[in-house]
């Protein structure tokens, strides 16, 4: 086990490394694409606070625009990611990264593969944790458990599945392929992943111990560092992270997903 979280921590190490000297070289391009990301969803929210007693269709019809936009720029953000890992001597135009309409389409139908993954793991806990009500246990350790477990459920399969996006983009999968190559892939895998998501959140934990210690003026600086450093940053080591487990996967490419759960 000791072993296993050294190699870990070493794989970990090596992506971020490897994602800070991209982020560094090309931080401007890859910041601006996610202050477009963070203006789409501020300006959805805007729009949707200021025509909400308008026009309920309307109000529809520009969260389902600006769900697009939003969406289009997080995959454009990934391509151009990729061409900076394969092709660094050449610049390339962030319009030249947009994603295709089969990219975009297939990302949508994949997302509501994913949604539905995570319903259907809330209500398998559900079915399970039924019977215990008659068992005489009370009712509220029964309802405890079986949320706690529920939470931890749901966040393992999100990690699993989380990756679809990238091979929609880099290898041109199908909406159900992709959802079954990242929990594929990610086999034996989890630990390395949840490590690197604590390395990225590290700054927003830093953020909450400052505000539960009351330093309000230090926990805003942290903020804002870890705004225009972090969230650049998280892009780029998910992508590199992507490439590095998916480049040392051996398995089928149209996998199963009964034998790829544990």
């Amino acid at each position: 086990m000791i072993n296993y979280l050294k190699e870990s921590t070493f794989a970990v190490n090596d992506v971020m490394q490897k994602a800070w000297g991209i982020t560094r070289k090309h931080y401007f391009s890859i910041a601006t694409l996610c202050f477009l990301m963070f203006i789409t969803a501020s300006a959805s929210s805007l729009m949707a606070f200021f025509i909400k007693d308008v026009s309920k269709a309307l109000s529809v019809i520009m969260v389902i625009i600006f769900v697009l936009l939003y969406f289009t720029i997080n995959l454009s953000l990934f391509k151009y990611i990729f061409h900076l890992m394969d092709d660094e001597e050449n610049d390339v135009k962030i319009v030249d990264t947009l994603p295709t309409r089969q990219q975009i389409i297939r990302f949508l139908i994949a997302t509501l593969y994913f949604v539905g993954c995570i319903l259907g793991v809330y209500l398998v806990v559900i079915l399970v944790a039924f019977p215990f009500i008659y068992t005489g246990i009370n009712l509220s350790i029964v309802k405890n458990v079986a949320i706690s477990v529920g939470i931890i459920a749901i966040f393992i399969t999100w990690l699993r599945i989380s990756f679809f996006p990238f091979f929609i983009i880099d290898k041109g999968a199908t909406p159900f392929d992709s959802i079954k190559l990242s929990l594929a892939t990610t086999k034996g895998n989890f630990t390395k992943i949840l490590l690197l998501l604590v390395v990225l959140g590290g700054g927003y934990l830093i953020y909450l111990l400052l505000n539960y210690l009351q330093w309000p003026l230090i926990a805003f600086i942290v903020n804002i560092l870890s705004s225009f450093i972090i969230v650049p940053l998280s892009s780029v080591a998910l992508t590199v992270a992507y490439r590095k487990i998916s480049s040392e996967y051996k398995g089928d490419q149209h996998p199963d997903i009964l034998h790829n759960i544990v």
